[in-house]
């Protein structure tokens, strides 16, 4: 694990969070707005974390599924720019400044996990292409709280809810800072076919049917959730834009990469205790 000073890490959390943050969700509980179009939380989630650089600033999200470990997005703590005392996580407060924060032990990316900045095919720019784009974060010490529970592949139709502080709008101009309170938008689960990039099995295509609503930067690495039995449980975390080819901006479709899907490796990484890099 390597990591670069102060500078280059802050360029790179920037690069990772603007290319790779777009995504939707929803649930068959309470109807709700979205991150680009969403609303402010109406519940307490307590198993939403922000992640947090040196100087304390939110660039992503994450999830509790362990009360020492948290999940989140490869792009996100990719460990070629970010070490363990390069960041803090908090949880338990829906405030973006706020909540219980501690350290990183350690941090474990997914061992297939891929970032390559590749041209894209129209526009004057390069775009992050990623693969299995899922992490863990081992905390300094235990969570009191209760860490969500995987869901199992949704399916085209499903409603599903989307969790995060990231930007409320396109236009940086607009909207300089990210909400302070954590933004929730409901949107569906669309057929694969919808999202470009995506890795069939492995991720999951979401979008909202009616308004142009979206998560942004900075909402990379959050939840996205679905309601089953009476709770939330954890469909997949929000990686990418899912039409970035035709479409760069952060409304329409969004890859999640699915939690279920990587169960077998979040059991595994948790249970062992891993400790490396």
């Amino acid at each position: 694990m390597v990591s670069g000073n102060g500078s280059v890490r802050r360029s790179v959390l920037a690069a990772a969070t603007a290319f790779g943050a777009l995504l939707a969700v929803t649930a068959l509980a309470p109807q709700a707005g979205a991150v680009i179009g969403g609303t402010d939380a109406d519940e307490p989630y307590p198993f939403m974390a922000t992640l947090r650089d040196d100087r304390g600033a939110h660039f992503c999200g994450g999830t509790l599924v362990d009360p020492e470990w948290v999940l989140t997005a490869g792009h996100c703590v990719d460990t070629r720019a970010v070490a363990p005392g390069d960041l803090t996580v908090a949880l338990g407060d829906t405030d973006r400044t706020a909540g219980v924060e501690y350290g990183v032990r350690e941090i474990v990316t997914h061992p297939d996990y891929v970032a390559d900045l590749v041209p894209h095919p129209t526009l004057d720019v390069e775009m992050l292409d990623l693969r299995e784009d899922i992490a863990l974060i081992r905390l300094d010490e235990p969570v009191d709280a209760r860490p969500l529970e995987l869901a199992p592949a949704p399916r085209p139709g499903d409603p599903v809810r989307a969790l995060g502080w990231g930007m409320t709008c396109e236009d940086g101009a607009d909207c300089p800072e990210p909400p302070i309170v954590l933004q929730q938008l409901d949107t569906e689960i669309v057929p694969d076919e919808r999202c470009t990039g995506l890795e069939a099995g492995r991720d999951h295509c979401s979008e909202h049917p009616t308004e142009p609503a979206q998560v942004c930067t900075l909402d990379s690495g959050g939840p996205i959730l679905q309601w089953i039995d009476g709770r939330w449980a954890l469909v997949g975390v929000i990686s990418r834009d899912g039409d970035y080819v035709t479409d760069p901006n952060c409304v329409g479709p969004q890859v999640m990469t699915g939690a279920g899907a990587h169960a077998e490796w979040i059991g595994s990484t948790v249970a062992g205790g891993f400790s490396g890099t």
